[in-house]
């Protein structure tokens, strides 16, 4: 049970038992730990403190699929995805029921659509809830105002979107885009879309779309998407699909690229990363798989090279606000003044104590 849990919280086993010369002592029958050692070492390895006393370890599961590039669909993830997963469950869960209580009516787009609808169709009705144009994002000077605009608008439609890459606000626990590119928690009354907040700013944009795609078709799962690539399944397919048909409508890139041919030109036309651009070239056919593996390798070695000169930081405040998602803290505060839970019960569905949940609501004026 000792090197299970060791193992599951991802440390590798020979050198956390080298660092820990206690615990080499436990592994090795030299020692008996005592409770409290026991304790300590649970929170080391983020593992509930009774876990240590089952007979044999649990298979544990994310309760959604996960979809690999190039591979089959798998549940089998990383604790500190699987404790994301479950982290937002736990914040869905309660907010699907207040918002039950409350008899507000569940969401009709969600599940509107099946794998027998055309990808135009259901990209043209994405684009009709949420209030925007076939080439919407072209209106703006950036694609990083698209973007906000773009999670303004689904954030208002009823969709509580979080951006992070970390396990709540650990920055201790990393989530690798390698294996989580973003997930997606289907609901009636309020679905949950994850984006991690490590990957390419310009890649963010199109998981936005892909997994607003799985809401429209009800279907829960998460995707790495390696080289902006689906894995061999009709749903990840599809959403792929309806995705760039929603940033980058086929006819409008056709004649655009008659004219100016070009992913340069064509990313700063729609607004959208070049990434998701040479992506949409390739599919209706303007460049083969060579070029766009190459140009794809090129552009991700030159925005990692940027990005490890970055430094990070910025103000608290505004990364809690993308790491909880705005609208729930919102309905969590009006059900705090409503009196329908407790401020102990506000503090653990947002993670937030005291004086940090305080100061959030009034910076935010919720």
């Amino acid at each position: 049970m000792l090197t299970w849990a060791i193992a599951r919280a991802g440390f590798d086993i020979d050198e956390f038992v080298r660092k820990n010369e206690k615990v080499q002592d436990w592994v090795t029958n030299k020692k008996e730990p005592t409770v409290k050692q026991l304790e300590s070492f649970s929170k080391k390895v983020y593992l509930p403190f009774g876990y240590l006393f089952l007979p044999e370890p649990p298979i544990e599961k994310t309760p959604i699929p996960f979809f690999r590039t190039g591979r089959t669909a798998t549940r089998d993830v990383s604790l500190n995805v699987r404790e994301t997963v479950s982290l937002l469950q736990y914040r869905q869960d309660w907010l699907a029921e207040y918002l039950k209580n409350q008899e507000e009516a569940p969401l009709d787009f969600v599940g509107k659509f099946t794998l027998q609808n055309a990808t135009e169709e259901i990209a043209q009705d994405m684009r009709r809830v949420l209030g925007l144009e076939k080439t919407w994002a072209s209106n703006f000077p950036t694609w990083e105002g698209a973007k906000a605009n773009f999670t303004r608008k689904i954030e208002e439609i009823g969709v509580v979107v979080v951006f992070n890459s970390i396990v709540e606000n650990n920055s201790r626990r990393k989530i690798t885009v390698e294996e989580c590119r973003g997930f997606v928690l289907v609901d009636k009354y309020v679905p949950f879309l994850f984006v991690n907040n490590a990957d390419s700013k310009s890649a963010q944009m199109f998981t936005l779309a892909h997994e607003l795609a799985h809401v429209w078709l009800g279907k829960s799962a998460g995707f790495d998407a390696r080289q902006l690539l689906p894995a061999d399944d009709p749903v990840e397919k599809i959403c792929d699909q309806v995705a760039a048909e929603f940033l980058v409508p086929a006819d409008a890139f056709k004649s655009f690229w008659a004219e100016k041919p070009g992913i340069w030109y064509a990313a700063r036309h729609f607004k959208v990363s070049q990434i998701v651009t040479a992506r949409r070239a390739l599919d209706l056919g303007f460049i083969d798989k060579s070029d766009y593996f190459k140009f794809y390798n090129n552009y991700i070695r030159e925005n990692f090279n940027k990005k490890a000169k970055q430094k990070g930081g910025g103000d608290g405040y505004n990364n809690l606000k993308v790491r909880l998602g705005l609208p729930f803290v919102a309905r969590l505060n009006i059900a705090l003044k409503q009196g329908d839970i407790s401020y102990k019960d506000a503090y653990r569905l947002s993670g937030l104590k005291g004086d940090t949940y305080q100061k959030f609501v009034e910076k935010f004026h919720l």
